[in-house]
């Protein structure tokens, strides 16, 4: 049997950088640190994308309404987000650890796992090569906090690195796995969702021991390989490899949340064209066309979303075409009720360098026209040149979304 300090038969590090977002506020502006901070999507912004612990220590969270956060902690201070600045100090975190090992997956902006088990050689012992990694960060990020969980898997190493928070290290050997696991509740286990944590409930299940101790065949039997998963994770033996290689994005798409009781047709029309631009501009930049859109609308009173999904012809993506669609959708769907959020995505995607239609859906003019446009908003900025229906356009600015990578096509971040 292995002792610590020795070298692991397969070792996984989880960094999670701790409120990343928050961190970086308080790292730029000295007169935040120590103090309650709360992350928004613009000045303006009504909902917390992420919270400094000295506001955690409130009862303050992440996603929770800015009116609801105040009343827990009235001297909560409000920042705009400044995603270009995050995504750029995780870009050069994420090319640091590639130091360590050349075995890392970029699971969202602030998290990675790395494969150190073939780098023990050459770096020492798990726990240094976790000190190494730390070490790393803290100088290439200028001292931000990130808390990391090493251990023989990546379900393991993740729930590892959500025990000590902020700034700690939590080592769950192999060997121990199973018994350290036994009372985490199986809420913490990634992949986990709502339905699978209500199925088990049904046996009695609420920790990782007590999915462990169930026959494989009950979670096989409903969820098949998922199920098998879960099951083996529970007892810290999984064996799932790090994805090391970002798949080609199987859609595009953005959303918006619109303000409070937003029921005026021309309004919701404005942020409709605005994400068909954004999904078009997009698709062009990465010579990708699409086969299906899909428009929805969340309803304020009900939450419900309203959807619908079109067909396209293969083509050079064209906004305005997609807002057709859109203000279709619009018209026929929609009976007047408030809205909070708009979202477009295209589906089907393939390369446009593929084979080619017999009968294009637009004219050379059409993608000489887009891409005259674009090469000016990528010079000038985003919606340099726009329809004109967009000047009345929400001033939120753009978001990471969780599929966020440093390098590909989930790279974009536009200005």
């Amino acid at each position: 049997m292995n002792e610590p300090g020795n070298y692991w038969p397969r070792a996984i590090l989880h960094i999670d950088m701790n409120a990343f977002f928050a961190s970086v506020e308080q790292r730029d502006f000295p007169e935040l640190r120590g103090k309650p901070v709360g992350v928004t999507n613009g000045e303006v912004g009504t909902t917390l994308i992420t919270c400094s612990y000295e506001a955690r220590a409130f009862g303050v969270k992440t996603g929770m309404r800015v009116y609801e956060a105040r009343r827990l902690c009235p001297k909560l201070i409000q920042r705009p987000a400044r995603p270009k600045v995050y995504a750029a100090v995780s870009t050069r975190i994420m090319y640091a650890l590639r130091d360590i090992s050349p075995d890392i997956e970029v699971f969202s902006v602030d998290e990675a796992f790395i494969d150190v088990t073939h780098c023990q050689r050459l770096h020492g012992s798990p726990e240094h090569i976790a000190q190494l990694a730390r070490q790393r960060i803290h100088d290439i990020s200028g001292g931000l906090p990130c808390s990391i969980g090493l251990a023989g898997n990546k379900s393991t190493a993740k729930i590892a690195s959500d025990l000590k928070k902020p700034n700690g290290l939590t080592l769950i050997p192999p060997w121990e796995a199973r018994e350290r696991l036994n009372e985490i509740p199986m809420e913490k286990l990634c992949g986990l969702g709502p339905h699978i944590a209500e199925f088990l409930s049904l046996y009695g299940a609420r920790t990782c021991g007590d999915v462990a101790r169930l026959p494989l065949t009950v979670l096989a039997r409903r969820y098949g390989v998922t199920g098998k998963y879960l099951w083996l994770a529970c007892q810290g033996r999984d064996t799932e490899p790090l994805l090391t290689e970002v798949a080609p994005p199987k859609s595009v798409g953005h959303g918006k949340v619109l303000p409070p009781h937003t029921a005026s047709a021309p309004v919701i029309e404005v942020y409709l064209r605005h994400m068909c631009e954004k999904v078009a501009a997009r698709l062009r930049r990465y010579d990708m066309q699409a086969g299906r859109l899909y428009v929805g609308l969340r309803l304020e009173a009900s939450g419900e979303t309203v959807d619908q999904l079109f067909a396209l012809p293969y083509g050079p993506p064209d906004g305005k075409r997609l807002f057709g669609l859109a203000l279709k959708f619009l018209r026929c769907r929609w009976q007047g009720e408030a809205v909070t959020h708009v979202q477009v995505t295209a589906l089907r995607l393939r390369g446009a360098c593929g084979q080619l239609e017999l009968f294009p859906a637009r004219d050379n003019r059409v993608t000489r026209r887009v891409g005259a446009i674009d090469r000016i908003n990528l010079r000038y900025g985003e919606f340099t040149v726009a329809p004109a229906t967009l000047l009345e356009r929400s001033t939120m600015p753009n978001v990471i979304a969780p599929a966020w990578r440093p390098d590909g096509h989930r790279q974009h971040i536009p200005d």
